[in-house]
């Protein structure tokens, strides 16, 4: 029987499947993609040119072999290409929350929310419900008297009034959203969940980024530096959100023009706390008010702000951070929570 080679079969072949092959081509056959690469695998998703079986064959390529510092830039060049938000100076720091809390509530929160209320203006995007057990930050909003933002524009005019918001990633890069959904289809997170921390969707000149894997930590770092982000942090933070668990060392791995720098933060606590059965949102805005006293909750609210501080050129020393953070959290307005 005379088979005739592919190259004369009468489909031409996909555009997206020279994707598919340089990552799928046996051990010795496959290699990571270019930036450039990247950022057109990434444009075709974005643009809905592929196809489902495609899509699921990418992603999960993608997280046997894990991404790239070069691939997760283009990544993200491709997604801020999709929203193209104007970037006017509004934004002081990006800080990004994909990840849901299940064994702490997100103190984390109170950081940013601390850091707005002595004008820095906080840009948080996120995802929620992705996984099952989870607490997100856009349902925990609500606890504190506050909103997240449903558009871009309505995220300005909160940053603007405030100098805080929340805009879900549904809101400005829906495909995006979409294939984090497909988590539960999947059975695994796939590089989507990577590239998200990198969005930095309003060009903020200063971005800080939780991860749960620590090995993700340099990658961060090195493709923040590719995609020339002018200040950035990446921790390996509390059940994978930006948060600084008091009762552990942290290593923050960062850069600044183009250089990076490796960063220790001592724990706060000699010894690790036990973790409370249950979490209560209602606790953050008691916290907050004074009402409730947590000395776990205070260390990390004020441990998280005081490395985001050092981070935004405020202090220059991990004291002076810590001290600043101090201030900030013990002249709070108490007030300006309602519970």
């Amino acid at each position: 029987m005379n088979f005739t080679h592919h190259e004369q079969t009468p489909h031409p072949e996909h555009p997206f499947a020279e994707i598919v092959r340089i990552l799928g081509k046996g051990k010795k056959g496959s290699r990571p993609l270019t930036q450039e690469e990247a950022y057109r695998a990434m444009s075709m998703i974005l643009a809905d040119a592929v196809l489902p079986v495609q899509l699921g064959a990418f992603l999960m390529l993608m997280r046997v072999k894990e991404e790239t510092p070069e691939e997760l830039a283009g990544f993200v060049q491709a997604a801020k290409a999709s929203f193209n938000i104007a970037y006017d100076g509004l934004v002081d720091l990006d800080w990004s929350s994909y990840a849901g809390k299940r064994r702490h509530l997100p103190w984390f929160l109170l950081s940013a929310l601390l850091l707005a209320e002595n004008g820095i203006t906080v840009f948080m995007h996120g995802s929620s419900g992705h996984s099952a057990g989870r607490l997100y930050t856009e349902n925990v909003l609500k606890f504190l008297g506050l909103s997240a933002a449903s558009s871009v524009a309505e995220a300005k005019q909160q940053l603007q009034q405030r100098h805080f918001s929340y805009l879900s990633l549904e809101h400005f890069c829906p495909k995006l959203h979409e294939i984090i959904e497909l988590r539960p289809i999947l059975g695994l997170r796939s590089p989507v969940h990577t590239l998200v921390r990198l969005l930095n969707p309003f060009n903020a000149a200063h971005s800080i980024q939780g991860i749960f894997h620590p090995s993700y930590r340099p990658v961060h770092q090195l493709a923040a530096a590719l995609l020339n982000q002018p200040h950035m942090s990446v921790l390996k933070g509390e059940g994978g959100e930006t948060e600084r668990n008091p009762d552990m060392e942290c290593l923050v791995q960062s850069v600044h023009h183009g250089e990076l720098s490796d960063e220790l933060w001592p724990a706060i606590f000699p010894r690790r706390h036990v973790k409370t059965e249950q979490l209560d949102p209602g606790q953050l805005a008691q916290i907050w008010l004074g009402n409730d006293e947590d000395e776990f909750a205070e260390a990390s609210i004020i441990g998280t702000a005081a490395i985001a501080l050092k981070l935004l050129g405020k202090v220059d020393t991990q004291e002076q951070a810590h001290e600043l953070a101090t201030a900030y959290w013990l002249g709070r307005d108490r007030q300006a929570l309602r519970s």
